[in-house]
């Protein structure tokens, strides 16, 4: 296998995991904020921090790099519009997702102490849970644009 194919399967497979991972953790936290069951969100919670500290980070750290080694190897010039679009949304989506970072850690705080009291959650946590869905969703939808600019390379 040649350095280059190397280097595309890690990037797709960071970049699976990146948007996987981050799905995911989104799907089950979303409901899990719906059930108003403390126990639950205060588990999916603190998984979720997890996942994001374990798989999402160390993929958002490979993505940008590998891609940029990839452009290179390939000769593309870095002003190549689709490469500026993809860099551009990769870094809005980004900038949505470091609020998120700590908004969660923020909620399983919460989440976690209200559990171990036995007390509702407090209305910060609502405040916190929908500014946390905001931010998601214009991040999912420029990852997704990234995708598909990664994969059609257009113009």
């Amino acid at each position: 296998m040649t350095a280059y194919l190397l280097l595309k399967t890690l990037h797709v497979l960071s970049s699976v995991l990146l948007v996987g991972t981050g799905f995911g953790t989104a799907y089950f936290f979303y409901f899990a904020n719906r059930s108003d069951n403390v126990q639950a969100q205060a588990v999916v919670a603190r998984l979720v921090v997890r996942a994001d500290w374990w798989f999402t980070t160390p993929a958002a750290i490979v993505q940008p790099a590998s891609g940029l080694a990839l452009v290179w190897l390939a000769g593309y010039p870095l002003g190549t519009p689709w490469i500026v679009w993809a860099l551009g949304l990769y870094a809005f989506a980004g900038a949505c997702w470091l609020p998120v970072l700590w908004l969660q850690w923020r909620m399983a705080g919460m989440a976690q102490a209200a559990a171990a009291r036995g007390a509702p959650l407090p209305p910060l946590y609502r405040r916190y849970a929908r500014r946390w869905e905001w931010l998601g969703y214009p991040a999912f939808v420029a990852m997704l644009v990234v995708f598909w600019l990664m994969v059609s390379k257009p113009g």
